[in-house]
């Protein structure tokens, strides 16, 4: 049975969009000076420790200029126009502890030829010694890449197949890494071995292991470990359930929103429907009252034109000289009335007599 020693291999990308360039991630790698020529700051990491090996691979028809680590850096920042544009790639790699210092040094410079090779890009190996008070077995290897082909006429085109994940060109890698690595071993007369693959991948009952970072280690490394790891935990845990609980009460809240508006929106065709019913009625009720009054007015005038015809108009169809003598009767006592009120007269006829009653003969239709 094979002893497993340490696999670790991530692609990183290097982009403007998060306010980081080329030059100061290759100056910060390799513990050197570079000037950006683009911006103008100064990125000097020359008195870094801890950088065992510096290197830049280059394709075979790569200019001599390429192998100048500020030219190289440079023209791959002027290269790119746009404001959040990827301006370097990263493999980042663990070097086994079993191998001596020089070993080391030719595995990494090994996998930087062939991506190299086969992308056409330049490739800057930094080889990294472990952080003091930190895992002596952590060495590893920062290999910075151009985003662009590398060519005699300088830097040409995207290396796009290593943006996509669906090219398979980062899983091919970390099964190649994990190839060179063990081929390595075994030439140098080492038992241990790398697997690429994931547990359940190997069928391996072991629990998997997390990455901490930089930050956890050296805090773990001032015997702070369980205290950190512990409420990390908890930190992540209650941060998760707040997310939880908030999305929670943003559905609930637009779920409100909108009983809220459709209430008040049917609230108001309501009240436009009863005021529009409301106004109808007032004013159909006016017009039956105006209609009704016009009748009854209507009615009193056919009323008091009939009445007024009645009483000055006398049937003579019966005998003549009875009709006649109740005739100048009538009229008699008519005049006598007018004399006895004489206010009333006046406002009957203005102190004028009313003129005899008509008399309507038989048979004949004209008035006397």
């Amino acid at each position: 049975m094979c002893v497993m020693a340490i696999f670790h291999l991530s692609v990183k990308t290097i982009g403007r969009a998060h306010g980081r360039s080329a030059t100061a991630a290759a100056a910060y790698r390799c513990a050197t000076r570079i000037e950006d020529e683009r911006t103008g700051l100064v990125h000097d990491y020359s008195r870094k420790g801890g950088v065992l090996h510096r290197e830049i691979v280059v394709p075979e028809d790569a200019p001599a200029w390429a192998r100048d680590r500020a030219q190289l850096w440079n023209a791959a920042e002027l290269a790119e126009t746009r404001k959040n544009s990827t301006v370097a790639r990263e493999f980042e790699v663990a070097l086994p502890g079993e191998l001596k210092s020089d070993e080391r040094r030719r595995l990494a410079c090994a996998l930087a030829t062939e991506i190299a090779t086969r992308h056409k890009c330049a490739v800057d190996v930094a080889i990294h010694a472990p952080s003091r008070g930190g895992d002596t077995r952590n060495h590893h290897a920062h290999l910075l890449l151009t985003t662009r082909r590398l060519e005699a006429s300088g830097l040409t085109e995207k290396t796009r197949e290593l943006d996509d994940l669906k090219s398979g060109e980062v899983v091919r890698w970390r099964e190649r890494w994990a190839t060179l690595v063990n081929e390595h071993l075994a030439e140098h007369g080492h038992a241990e071995r790398i697997d690429h693959r994931s547990l359940a991948e190997q069928g391996a009952e072991r629990e998997p292991s997390f990455h901490k970072g930089p930050a956890v280690t050296a805090i773990e490394r001032r015997a702070e470990r369980s205290f950190v790891a512990e409420r990390t935990r908890e930190d992540v845990t209650e941060q998760l359930r707040a997310a939880a609980e908030l999305g929670r009460l943003e559905r609930e809240s637009r779920v409100l929103d909108r009983a809220i508006i459709d209430t008040t929106t049917k609230l108001e065709v309501v009240l436009a429907t009863r005021d529009a019913e409301r106004s109808r009625s007032l004013e159909h009720n006016r017009l039956d009252a105006q209609a009704a009054w016009l009748a009854s007015r209507a009615q009193a005038t056919v009323a008091s034109t009939h009445s007024a015809s009645q009483q000055r108009t006398l049937d003579l169809s019966g005998d003549l000289a009875a009709a006649r003598r109740a005739a100048r009767e009538q009229w008699l006592a008519q005049r006598d009335a007018k004399t006895v009120t004489p206010a009333a007269d006046a406002t009957e006829g203005q102190g004028r007599e009313p003129p005899p009653p008509k008399l309507i003969l038989p048979d004949d239709d004209r008035a006397l």
